[in-house]
């Protein structure tokens, strides 16, 4: 695997120094200053690039190139976001970067409950309670609808839990889910959010998809064309917040998109912790079938607590079988004879990192102990595999 790491950009607190001295050589970022729908120029993206080659790094991913909330909705001015879209496509092509990440999430990007839920070791992760949830839905955001969407039972068991929590907790709940996107220092406000999720009252399941895949009819032929490869992230996590759609979140929404557009550029962000969070997702099963739309890997664990609880593990222990997914990607590397860009998905904050401004899942120290373990894995498993001529 061709091993990356993920940066922010110059405002990341994790400078690229940092980042070259973990050994990678590959740099995973955006040019998040540019408001989303904006096209992405030439000048601008040779920019960052001078300054991570500077750094004797190179831009080897693109994540994410944001999707319009228009082109989602697939109203007002969607057209020309998504002609916008397809005119920084050409340049990315121009520049010489061939991978580029996006997602299909509505309004939210990612969202946790907790972002310093503490290890029993004093590590703190990313964790997503149920109940937690619900409370911020029903109790503190009040979303219109919200009330009639949950059992009675799962409302009680929610408002108990919020009469737990001090201001501060509840504050810093309110906050944790309505984070701004990656790269932003700028939170999404209550009235925002509930002003989309307005613009989203008659869009279901069904609609969304039929607008991802007229999207990706539009932007995939060209991408084709310039060699590029799209890799759509899974949803995060893979089932609906909000009363939103979701349309990435299982092996069948996959079938659907991959079917309707057939052509190699369309392609997967393979997350194994957005996928592993749902139990019915069999990773290993969704390499086998869509090994060949697998253009990026997003590599960590979680620790399934119950149906409602998920939260983020150390790289090679959790439920999902980290060593037989690396096997099955080492195999299908050989087989497509390519290297894969892969990062170590998020981390644990270590004690070391508490005291600097992070992006949640970001300390530099947490993903470094991943990049370690998944790169001693993927040596070990290659010298036991050729040793038994199973490559």
């Amino acid at each position: 695997m061709h091993q990356t790491m993920r940066w922010f950009g110059p405002q990341d607190t994790v400078s690229l120094r940092d980042l070259r001295q973990c050994g990678i050589k590959g740099i995973v970022t955006a040019l998040h200053q540019i408001p989303v729908g904006d096209v992405w120029t030439v000048e601008n993206i040779k920019e960052r690039q001078n300054i991570i080659r500077e750094a004797g790094l190179e831009w080897t991913v693109i994540e994410s190139l944001p999707v319009h909330e228009d082109i989602k909705r697939k109203a007002g001015n969607y057209q020309l976001y998504i002609d916008n879209y397809k005119t920084s496509l050409k340049n990315i092509a121009k520049c010489g970067i061939q991978v580029i990440t996006y997602n299909f999430m509505p309004v939210l990007d990612w969202l946790r409950t907790h972002h310093n839920f503490e290890n029993h070791d004093g590590t703190k992760a990313l964790r997503y309670e149920e109940k937690a949830f619900i409370y911020f839905d029903v109790y503190l955001l009040k979303r219109p609808g919200a009330n009639t969407e949950y059992s009675i039972n799962q409302k009680k068991e929610a408002l108990e839990y919020g009469k737990k929590l001090s201001d501060e907790q509840r504050n810093t709940l309110f906050k944790n889910i309505l984070l701004g996107l990656p790269g932003s220092k700028i939170d999404f406000t209550p009235e925002q959010v509930l002003t989309l999720l307005d613009s989203y009252k008659n869009i279901d399941e069904e609609k969304l998809r039929e607008n991802l895949i007229y999207f990706l009819s539009e932007i995939t032929p060209l991408a084709e064309e310039l060699n590029l490869k799209l890799a759509i992230h899974p949803d995060d996590p893979p089932f609906s917040v909000l009363g939103l759609p979701r349309v990435m979140s299982t092996q069948h929404d996959m079938e659907q998109i991959f079917k309707a557009v057939p052509r190699h550029a369309n392609g997967l962000c393979y997350c194994t912790g957005s996928l592993g969070a749902r139990p019915q997702n069999d990773l290993l099963k969704i390499i086998d079938d869509f090994g060949d739309r697998i253009h990026f890997l997003h590599l960590r664990n979680i620790v399934r607590e119950n149906e409602g609880v998920f939260r983020e593990s150390e790289h090679l222990n959790g439920d999902n079988p980290m060593e037989e997914i690396v096997k099955k990607i080492i195999l299908l590397m050989n087989k497509r004879n390519i290297s894969l860009p892969m990062r170590p998905d998020h981390g644990f904050l270590h004690s070391l990192e508490e005291n600097e401004n992070h992006y949640p899942g970001y300390s530099l120290i947490g993903r470094l102990k991943g990049l370690a373990e998944l790169r001693g894995l993927e040596l070990g498993l290659n010298h036991i595999m050729k040793a038994t001529d199973l490559t």
